[in-house]
């Protein structure tokens, strides 16, 4: 993110007050556009330039001009690393990365072996959006990868071919009931092994603790600005387990509110369609009608559910372990990213 590029005159945060759930989610509507995936490299580097400027004083307002640039650093960039997060793992991408795996989980009568690989390709996907998005103060080994990824498959499979054995047999059910329990097979799986995934995915974090800054007053601001420093450059306190607990929890729980609109909505609607006389006469529309109620979905769902809790979280310090007690920055706080 901005941070990361040079210059001690950070921009503004947002245009939007992130204090609040609707401000967080008009900010995660702009970071999550699709419509910077199209800036490609030169883009990158043009919107980099601009916000140098004005970190460095050339530029002395924000203008519309500097908004978009910060939109394109913010939704490309990594804010722990300033690297570039890989084009298919960035939250302007998630929807469309995910649009061919959540199709394929939710096609009406998919059978064992198609239930199995669309699980395997999801909980794949997963481990890389992770692990791309991940607080990465605390890296995690390749060996934790490979056993975080096969046990969020494993847990994703058993879940998906345990109800699908199950749910035929309740035989106190309407069949309309066991066709819509049986639609809802996916949502069961992928919300329990997203959980899941999260926490293998990001669970070195919770055991070494991440990153956590003061949270700076305007005159702490003011002060660097006047020694030629940027806010990146103050130190960290040190490596809290607590702050990386509650990150990866609210991370999970976001990832829970995000596929429970997607999982549930566009199966139930397809239900109900796939009764009316139109589509039984044109049963070719099925696909098309499927993927584009999981599209719009998607990118209804995202914002809201990714702004259920701030990126850059902030805590007291004296909730956290005592060695941060009284070490808290404006208001006795901390910050750290929580990732996303």
């Amino acid at each position: 993110m901005s941070a990361s590029l040079p210059g001690n005159r950070e921009p503004p945060e947002s245009q939007y007050d992130l204090s609040t759930y609707w401000g967080r989610v008009k900010q995660t509507a702009t970071i999550t556009d699709p419509r910077t995936l199209f800036a490609g490299q030169h883009g990158l580097e043009q919107a980099k330039k601009l916000l140098v400027a004005y970190k460095q004083g050339e530029i002395k307002d924000m203008t519309p001009e500097l908004w978009k640039a910060k939109k394109i650093v913010d939704s490309t960039l990594h804010p722990d690393t300033g690297e570039p997060v890989f084009l298919p793992f960035r939250m302007s991408c998630f929807c469309l990365s995910n649009l061919v795996v959540t199709v394929g989980m939710l096609t009406p009568g998919l059978q064992t072996t198609g239930t199995v690989l669309w699980q395997i390709t999801n909980q794949s996907l997963n481990v890389a959006i992770n692990y791309a998005n991940a607080n990465k103060s605390t890296p995690l080994s390749y060996s934790k990868i490979a056993q975080s990824y096969f046990l969020a498959v494993g847990a994703s499979c058993s879940v998906a071919l345990g109800l699908n054995a199950v749910v035929p047999r309740l035989r106190r059910l309407s069949p309309s009931t066991k066709l819509v329990l049986g639609r809802l097979v996916p949502f069961a799986a992928v919300a329990s092994a997203g959980v899941l995934n999260v926490f293998l995915m990001r669970g070195e974090e919770m055991r070494a603790g991440i990153d956590v800054f003061p949270v700076l007053s305007d005159s702490d601001k003011a002060r660097l600005a006047a020694e030629g420093k940027a806010e990146s450059d103050v130190p960290s306190l040190g490596k809290s387990r607590k702050a990386a607990t509650l990150a990866v929890g609210e991370t999970a729980l976001s990832r829970v509110f995000n596929c429970t609109p997607i999982m549930v909505v566009p199966p139930l609607l397809l239900v109900r369609l796939q009764r009316t006389e139109w589509l039984r006469r044109n049963p070719r529309l099925t696909m098309p009608i499927n993927v584009g109620l999981i599209l719009g979905m998607s990118y209804i769902a995202l914002p809201f559910a990714l702004a259920a809790f701030p990126q850059r979280q902030r805590i007291a310090a004296d909730s956290l372990e005592a060695e941060f007690h009284g070490r808290g920055g404006e208001g006795g706080l901390v910050a750290f990213n929580r990732g996303i």
